[in-house]
């Protein structure tokens, strides 16, 4: 597969997409809740090609929510062909990946398109890319191992992401309440 013709990478939340605007981004992967309203803070952004996907952020099944299927990082990794089929010579882009707070489906998502991108690079090195662009990154589980699954990593995304749990919990201990409030307590016991 061709390199991604991105120069530029960044991962945010919703607050931080309007700072964003001044940036010349060229590419914009949305993830956001079902029935979530149009985004205003798009107006501002240049001319871009905007991909949005809709599902919740979560790991166990939950009445009335939509769980991340692996369909959903079939598109992410569709979006990644797209953009690496569509590279220009010398032209330069700017990837900007963002969900509602810029911590997990985003992160999850990155790091897939970084794995499909770098196929022979280590786990290791793609997590310590991953923390480069976005140092509090907590992906969503249940998305790495599909995209594990997806990209035939043969269940090293996985481990590796228990050793980004722990590390990540090491530097922010709060992670360990947060996760635990918001139903995720199964990745704080997957931490290695």
């Amino acid at each position: 597969m061709k390199p991604l013709s991105i120069s530029t990478l960044t991962i945010c939340g919703i607050d931080e997409l309007p700072a964003q605007s001044s940036r010349t981004v060229t590419h914009v992967l949305s993830i956001l809740d079902p029935n979530w309203p149009e985004l205003e803070a798009f107006q501002a952004y240049g001319t871009h090609h905007r991909t949005t996907l809709n599902f919740h952020d979560i790991i166990n099944a939950e009445e009335g929510k939509i769980l991340p299927e692996p369909e959903h990082v079939s598109e992410i990794l569709k979006f990644g062909k797209s953009l690496a089929e569509s590279k220009v010579e010398g032209a330069e882009g700017h990837l900007l990946i963002h969900c509602h707070m810029g911590i997990s489906r985003s992160t999850a998502a990155m790091l897939s398109l970084l794995a499909q991108t770098y196929p022979d690079e280590p786990e290791t090195r793609l997590f310590e890319r991953l923390r480069e662009i976005r140092p509090q990154a907590w992906p969503n589980s249940l998305m790495i191992k599909y995209a594990d699954d997806l990209l035939d990593r043969k269940g090293k995304l996985v481990d590796e992401l228990r050793r980004h749990y722990s590390w990540q919990i090491k530097r922010e201990p709060n992670y360990l309440e947060w996760m635990a409030r918001i139903g995720r307590s199964r990745e704080i016991e997957m931490a290695a």
